[in-house]
C-alpha cells in the first residue's frame, strides 16, 4: 500500500510540474526585471481557451503581494453577458526571479506556466506563452500596438512552433 501512495504522489508531482513548465524550444526571458514588468497590460491577442471565452478590454495587472508573491487581477468584458468578469490570482517565480518564467493560480495549489518570451527594452509590449503550445498572449501598455512590432512577435511565435493563425485579436473600447 505505501509503494501504492508513493507512486501517486510521485505520479501527482510530475503532472503538476507539468503545468509549469515552457514549451520545448522557447526559451523565457533573462535578465528579467519583475519592476518593469508589474502594472496594467493590454491583451492585443490571445489563444482563446475558456476562461477568457466571449471576453474583449480584457487586462492583466501585475502588483506585488505583503509575501513577495505577485498580485495578479484579470479583467475582461463578456458583452453577451454584458458583464465585466474578473479574476484574482497569484504569481510566483519557478527559479530566478531574473528569468521570466513563472507560475501563475487562480485556483487554490494548482499552477499554470506563465513564460515571458519577448519583452521590448522599455517594458511596453510582451509575448507570453503558457505551458504549452497552447497558450499564447500578446500584451501592451496601450490598447494598440505597433506593426513592427505585431509582425516581430508573429514571426518569433511561428517560429518557435506557434499556430499563429490561431491567434483571437481582442477589442478595446477606444
Amino acid at each position: 500500500m505505501k509503494t501504492i501512495n508513493k507512486l501517486i504522489i510521485l505520479i501527482m508531482t510530475a503532472l503538476l510540474a507539468s503545468c509549469v513548465s515552457i514549451p520545448k524550444g522557447v526559451k523565457a526571458v533573462s535578465p528579467f526585471e519583475k519592476e518593469k514588468y508589474l502594472g496594467k497590460w493590454y491583451e492585443i491577442a490571445r489563444f482563446d481557451f475558456r476562461f477568457e471565452k466571449g471576453l474583449n478590454n480584457t487586462t492583466a495587472e501585475y502588483s506585488v503581494n505583503s509575501n513577495g508573491t505577485i498580485k495578479v487581477v484579470n479583467r475582461g468584458y463578456d458583452y453577451e453577458k454584458r458583464i465585466w468578469k474578473e479574476s484574482i490570482g497569484k504569481a510566483k517565480f519557478v527559479g530566478d526571479d531574473n528569468i521570466a518564467m513563472l507560475k501563475v493560480s487562480f485556483f487554490g495549489p494548482f499552477y499554470a506556466g506563465y513564460n515571458v518570451i519577448a519583452i521590448d527594452p522599455e517594458y511596453k509590449y510582451a509575448l507570453v506563452s503558457g505551458s504549452s503550445f497552447d497558450y499564447l498572449w500578446i500584451l501592451s501598455r496601450e490598447k494598440t500596438i505597433p506593426a513592427e512590432i505585431k509582425s516581430l512577435y508573429l514571426e518569433k511565435a511561428e517560429t518557435l512552433g506557434y499556430k499563429v493563425s490561431n491567434l483571437l485579436w481582442i477589442e478595446h473600447d477606444k
